[in-house]
């Protein structure tokens, strides 16, 4: 029963979707017999050869309808029907877009646009400004699409040409779409749904109706009111109604584009509890792969109609059905001659994600590195697109200035008559000017003279502002290291004797603490000489060795402590041992301890004698600094 109930949907679709690829077989048949009638008017047969070629465009047979398109201008140049030559070129124009034959494309707007202007249709010229506005759309300037689009609309005034006016208003929502602006977007599809329902053009309109659903979902953005939502399905509905009322008249590939913004509506748009959402969403999907499966160029529809579908089996759960739409996603992409590397990418990514849920790791990460490897080839075809699109954009502008130039040449041939009657009067003008000039020139020369000898005095004093300035600074900069250098010393100099009223102090607290008595005249008589002795030390270490301790820590191979150094400075002084010893509150065993130590630290030999060699390093730098 299942198995008969499926039988009887399987063939139902099949005998729809052969009426409707018959459909589009006959309107192609029925015009080239019209063409090849020999009672056809010559007139009416570029009509026809224009028109063919555009089906062939939206059913996407590039070849013939570049090669139909060709035969339309050639046709109409040989009877001198230029307004149907220029809408051949235009139709060129769109067919070399999207084949992205960028030199071709430009050729063809360009002749568009010169035999316009050279015949001077309004007809013809809102063509030409149109082409040259596919020319721009197709090389990513969305300003210039405005531009062109705007003169197209100028161009024709008041002359009634629905089926122009839908594709104009078309691109114009295309733009506003792109820049977010929502009340344009608003407008410009009403108007392109209304001409295109004018000129009976069903596909128009049915572009139309879809970009006024996309309207309506830029307004359910904002208001988020029911209202909007129910309006996209509707305009959406009115397409696919459309595209069964007038078969063959709604390309396929427009039909197809249409089901799947249905589908991804009903997967963005509705909860994932509504199964009635579900079941239209998978349906819709499912007809937009249906109803492409033997067209041209259609790889990323399909791709897309199974990526929703891959989304509602992640939504029930169902992996395997995933799996499956996502590996017959990626097959598809993989048959398209100039693959989107973006749906790819997509897919590919989408792949990765759904293995690495189910633990598959090595075939996540197999695809994961197909994304990059996709990511890299998007990225240097972007790259070679841009360029192309650089190069013929700079082309385009050239030749534009070009044209402006011949027509400025052109307005001044006409305006050599009148000035040839003015000559005379001009040259008399002239002479009397050129006598003022030469005075003027003159006081000029002197002038501007002037001027530039104050110019220079001005650079050479502020040359020398600045040099004066750099003097200042370099001698502040001294001043201030010379400071710090005199500080430093003043440091040096203070530590030994802060050290020393430190040991004293604590020498003092330790015989208080054991019950000694303290004779303070003699200690106090004691310091009093040992401060002189330091403040005559201190001036030495300041002005002859601010660097002696640097320069014994130099020369040490092993690390000297402050003890060390303390010693040091005292033998520098030329105290005794005694004197050291009663300095430092020691025996004078541990300071002859401590200077044979130094000796060893200084890499000094028994023989030498410690005393001459600190004394020979002071001298041996105020002799360098001497130098």
């Amino acid at each position: 029963m299942k198995s008969s109930l499926f039988k009887s949907l399987f063939c139902s679709f099949l005998c729809l979707f052969v009426s409707n690829v018959f459909s589009q077989s006959v309107l192609t048949d029925s015009l080239n017999t019209a063409i090849k009638k020999s009672t056809t008017d010559p007139k009416e047969k570029s009509r026809l050869l224009t028109r063919l070629s555009e089906v062939y465009r939206l059913n996407k047979d590039d070849r013939m309808a570049t090669i139909t398109g060709k035969e339309s201008v050639a046709f109409a140049l040989k009877n001198e029907n230029y307004e149907e030559a220029v809408k051949a070129w235009t139709v060129l124009t769109n067919i070399y877009a999207i084949t992205q034959q960028f030199s071709a494309m430009k050729a063809s707007s360009d002749s568009a646009l010169i035999m316009a202007r050279e015949h001077h249709q309004p007809i013809s010229m809102a063509y030409a400004w149109y082409g040259k506005a596919l020319l721009y759309k197709a090389l990513s300037n969305a300003d210039e699409v405005v531009k062109y689009c705007q003169l197209a609309l100028k161009a024709l005034g008041n002359v009634d040409d629905p089926y122009l006016l839908s594709k104009i208003y078309y691109q114009l929502y295309a733009v506003n779409s792109g820049w977010n602006n929502v009340a344009k977007v608003n407008l410009y599809a009403r108007k392109a749904s209304e001409n295109a329902w004018k000129a009976m053009d069903y596909n128009a309109l049915s572009n139309a109706y879809t970009a006024l659903s996309v309207a309506y979902e830029y307004n359910y953005a904002a208001s988020k009111e029911k209202n909007d939502l129910d309006s996209i399905l509707f305009y959406l509905n009115k397409a696919e109604v459309l595209y069964k009322q007038y078969p063959g008249k709604v390309a396929d590939h427009t039909y197809a584009i249409g089901c799947i913004n249905m589908a991804s509506y009903y997967l963005k748009y509705f909860p994932e509890s509504d199964p009635s959402a579900k079941k239209n969403g998978i349906r819709y999907a499912n007809k937009a792969r249906a109803v492409l499966k033997d067209g041209l160029r259609n790889q990323q529809i399909i791709a897309s109609s199974l990526g929703i579908l891959s989304e509602y089996a992640r939504q029930e759960g169902d992996l395997v059905s995933m799996e499956r739409y996502l590996l017959g996603a990626y097959e598809v992409m993989k048959t398209e001659k100039d693959p989107s590397f973006y749906t790819w990418i997509n897919v590919a990514q989408a792949l990765a994600d759904m293995y690495e849920k189910k633990g598959a790791y090595p075939k996540a990460l197999g695809f994961q590195k197909l994304v990059t490897e996709y990511n890299s080839k998007s990225f240097n075809k972007e790259q070679a697109m841009n360029a192309q699109k650089l190069e013929i954009q700079y082309d385009t502008e050239k030749k534009n200035n070009e044209m402006l130039v011949l027509k400025e040449r052109e307005s001044s041939r006409r305006l050599q008559s009148v000035l040839y009657g003015c000559v005379a009067v001009a040259l008399l003008i002239g002479l009397v000017f050129l006598f003022r000039s030469y005075h003027f020139k003159l006081r000029y020369s002197v002038q501007l003279e002037k001027q530039l000898k104050l110019e220079k005095q001005e650079s050479d004093m502020r040359i020398m502002l600045e040099k004066e300035e750099r003097a200042r600074l370099k001698a502040e900069q001294r001043l201030m290291e010379t400071e710090q250098q005199q500080l430093k010393k003043e440091v040096m100099a203070n530590v030994l004797q802060i050290d020393h009223k430190n040991q004293m102090l604590h020498h003092i607290k330790t015989q208080l603490n054991d019950g000694d008595s303290i004779n303070m005249h003699k200690i106090l008589r004691s310091e009093s000489m040992l401060d002189l002795n330091f403040d005559q030390a201190k001036l030495q270490i300041q002005q002859v060795h601010p660097d002696f301790f640097q320069l014994l820590t130099e020369r040490a191979q092993q690390k000297l402590t402050p003890l060390d150094l303390k010693l040091c400075a005292c033998l520098h002084l030329n105290m005794d041992t005694r004197q050291i010893a009663q300095l430092m509150h020691v025996e004078a065993k541990s300071v002859r301890m401590s200077r044979y130590r130094i000796k060893q630290k200084l890499g000094l030999s028994k023989d030498d004698d410690l005393n001459v060699f600190i004394q020979q390093l002071g001298k041996n730098q105020t002799g360098a600094k001497a130098i």
